[in-house]
């Protein structure tokens, strides 16, 4: 499988396996398939609750950790310098890990919720997510839902870049603006979503296009995602598409198509705006 490379020059496999709704034994399964047809990249969060069901998957797989990319999650609860500390020691304790691969701050405290110190919370935050970087104990750190202006805030105090930024991206929300404002400042995007939590998938532009090229209509998405240079994070929990999606590299789009996909109206967006949300 093809890697991205990030500003720190750690690689990390180009598509990844979701776990977000696969609470508790729900995980257990379709982790187990997906390591089985060759996923190395496994994406999590403390908020999905299943850390532990992926930590006991991952202990019993009989898989060299070093071919493991294990991403995690600092949730909204915990932000703030004491207690991301601890959330991390919680995250790795939970994941029967020595180090993971990659952490992330969820959510940003926004201007809605936190309109005095937003800033200066995510700030803290992010001063743990440096000190867990240089102990070694996270291969690479980043944030997750970030609009420009949370970025642009962050970028103030920090003395380590951020290395990721995971949005919701996929066809009908391609947030250009956003993808043009990280590539510029080295920040590879991660797609969550990229299927748009399954609605974009009965799309008529979508649906033709999988006709034409012989493929899935998650495919499509997941190759969208590919062309952009982006990383799609797909979430599956069906033995067919597990497969199916980490093949989806496995044909090009064409520019042609690839535009028609950036012009396509709004569709399938969650409505979870990152500077309004009040979770």
């Amino acid at each position: 499988m093809k890697n991205f490379t990030l500003s720190n020059q750690v690689e990390i496999p180009a598509i990844g396996f979701g776990t977000w709704l696969l609470e508790g034994e729900k995980v257990t399964e379709p982790l187990k398939i997906a390591l089985a047809k060759g996923y190395t990249h496994i994406d999590t969060a403390a908020i999905y609750q299943n850390e532990k069901e992926i930590g006991h998957v991952l202990k019993t797989a009989n898989i060299d950790r070093e071919k493991l990319f294990i991403t995690s999650k600092c949730w909204n609860s915990e932000r703030g310098y004491e207690k991301a500390l601890a959330a991390f020691d919680q995250t790795l304790a939970d994941l029967q890990l020595d180090y993971i691969d990659l952490y992330l701050i969820h959510w940003p405290a926004n201007e809605t919720q936190f309109p005095e110190n937003w800033e200066e919370l995510n700030a803290e935050t992010w001063r743990a997510f440096e000190e867990i970087y240089k102990s070694g104990k996270a291969k690479s750190i980043g944030v997750s839902n970030f609009n420009i202006n949370h970025l642009e805030a962050l970028s103030k105090s920090v003395t380590i870049s951020p290395m990721i930024n995971q949005i919701e991206f996929h066809p009908g929300h391609s947030q250009p603006e956003l993808v043009e404002y990280c590539k510029q400042n080295n920040l590879l995007i991660e797609a969550w979503s990229p299927l748009g939590s399954g609605r974009i998938l009965e799309n008529e532009l979508i649906i033709s296009l999988a006709k034409k090229y012989d493929v899935s209509v998650g495919q499509i998405c997941i190759n969208y995602c590919l062309a952009k240079e982006i990383l799609p994070l797909p979430r599956s929990s069906s033995e067919k598409n597990i497969e199916a999606n980490l093949h989806s590299a496995d044909f090009e789009l064409s520019k042609e198509d690839i535009k028609a996909i950036d012009e396509m109206p709004a569709d399938g967006f969650s409505g979870l705006n990152p500077s309004t949300v009040e979770f």
